[in-house]
């Protein structure tokens, strides 16, 4: 019987490092018995798309949604898909940005009378040169001269008075083409808006300064009569009389006197800040800026902002509008 055990071959030798030696020893993988097999192998393992599912999250909860979906998409070299974010004053919207656009509607104003000169500040209202201010800045004038934002200096007349509100309307003699300001609605402030203030204080045209509605509707007193309503110190400056909280500042209101609710500010306000603008963050005249509260106190006349000033709502001037033009109570 013949002997038909096969043979096989001996065992190789016992090498205990020479799967460390060269990585090229290492014997390759066998090639899939079926073209499913391949499929599964090209899939990503489950731990990896269950990793790349949690960055995906975190970056979306961590704020870095826009740039981690212009990677994944690829949009993260320069294509548009990436869209990046932008703080507000990128944007063009602070004090700064506000002051630009409402500035060339501002203008300063002196008005001559039989006992000196006052000087204050005014909002112009349309582009043929109306112009809004305080009764008080006005009151009394033989002659109105304003001083526009580029430094040409125009002839005004006064249209009509409300002494009852502080209220005056001046029309710039020949003009056309000037910015007029935007009236928005002082019925929408609330404590803590931001705002901005601009006048001419001490003269000093077109000064720009900023802070935040201190509160809404305080009343506030100035006087009717002509000689009182424009006081005057050395200077050229005026100080001008209103009471408030039962105290009488910057002088003698006298008996004539009328009594309106205003915003009250923290924005500096000095002396030739009045019949200026209190602008809101959109650009728009929220106020006409009347009275501040002097640094020494109810008896002092020394000019000075502590952060109390008041502005007449822009709603009471936009309901006093049409009594001004007809020549109001002058």
């Amino acid at each position: 019987m013949t002997d038909e055990t096969p043979q096989y071959p001996p065992p190789p030798a016992y090498a205990p490092h020479a799967r460390y030696a060269h990585f090229e020893e290492l014997p390759a993988q066998p090639a899939p018995a079926h073209p499913e097999q391949s499929h599964r192998r090209r899939r990503a393992p489950r731990p990896v798309a269950l990793v790349a599912a949690c960055a995906l999250v975190s970056a979306l909860a961590g704020g870095g949604a826009a740039a981690l979906v212009g990677e994944l998409t690829g949009g993260g070299h320069g294509t548009s898909a990436s869209t990046p974010v932008q703080n507000v004053s990128a944007k063009g919207t602070g004090v700064s940005a506000v002051a630009g656009a409402v500035s060339p509607s501002i203008v300063e104003i002196k008005a001559a009378t039989y006992s000196g000169q006052s000087t204050g500040s005014g909002v112009i209202i349309t582009g043929d040169g109306e112009v809004v201010t305080n009764n008080h800045v006005i009151a009394g004038a033989d002659t109105v001269k304003v001083t526009l934002s580029d430094g040409s200096s125009k002839t005004a007349k006064v249209v009509g008075t409300d002494a009852d509100k502080d209220l005056a309307l001046l029309k710039i003699q020949g003009a056309k083409g000037l910015k007029a300001a935007k009236l928005g609605d002082s019925g929408r402030l609330r404590v803590g808006d931001q705002v901005v203030a601009i006048g001419s204080p001490e003269g000093l045209t077109g000064t720009v300064t900023s802070g935040i509605v201190s509160a809404l509707n305080r009343d506030v007193t100035v006087s009717k009569e002509e000689d009182r309503g424009g006081g005057r110190r050395q200077g050229g400056s005026p100080l001008w009389p209103f009471e408030f909280g039962g105290n009488q500042y910057n002088g003698d209101t006298g008996s004539s006197k009328t009594t309106y609710k205003a915003i009250q500010t923290d924005a500096s306000l000095n002396p030739g800040n009045s019949g200026g603008a209190l602008i809101n963050m959109n650009g728009e005249i929220i106020g006409i800026n009347s009275a501040m509260y002097p640094a020494g106190g109810a008896s002092s006349e020394t000019a000075g902002s502590v952060g109390l000033g008041f502005a007449i709502p822009v709603n009471t001037v936009k309901a006093d509008l049409d009594k001004l033009r007809s020549g109001g109570n002058a």
